[in-house]
């Protein structure tokens, strides 16, 4: 495990790191996918503050440098929390921040949620493995080559 890590929640003045952060994970993605639209790598600094001011965001920051982020939103359907752009500094993975920051989110949702959800791609198997380790479950594809998880709530 990362040691100095704080986790919180993000602010405004977050935004320009979190948009250059978001950038430099999300090329393992597109990576793992070829043909696959990432839409993070695709998404404009003014789409990031707005889900940054409607979202519940949270950042991770270690000696002042912004190393990891995720976000959780209620469904429509008002028991399931989403959880998107969950993301590690690339120079720092593999050393438990992603699952803290994914536990982080979860502990985020409000009363009343049944199920988490989350979308990777197809082909990326070591973000798969994390999240069935974590206790998620593959149901079905959000789309072609987009593979979409489900875990109950309260399950650890």
């Amino acid at each position: 495990m990362l040691d100095g890590v704080e986790v919180r929640l993000a602010q405004p003045a977050d935004a320009p790191e979190l948009f250059v952060l978001q950038r430099a994970s999300w090329v393992s993605e597109q990576h793992d996918n070829p043909g696959l639209r990432v839409p993070a790598l695709h998404e404009t600094y003014d789409e990031l503050v707005d889900w940054l001011a409607r979202d519940h965001v949270l950042v991770a920051r270690a000696g002042g440098r912004l190393v990891g982020a995720v976000r959780g939103s209620l469904a429509d359907d008002g028991t399931t929390w989403h959880v998107g752009r969950l993301m590690v500094a690339p120079d720092l993975g593999g050393r438990g921040l992603g699952r803290r920051l994914l536990e982080a989110a979860e502990a985020a949702a409000p009363a009343g949620v049944a199920a988490y959800e989350l979308f990777t791609g197809a082909g990326s198997a070591r973000n798969q493995r994390i999240y069935k380790k974590a206790g998620y479950r593959h149901a079905g594809e959000l789309e072609p080559g987009v593979v979409r998880m489900v875990k109950r709530a309260g399950r650890r």
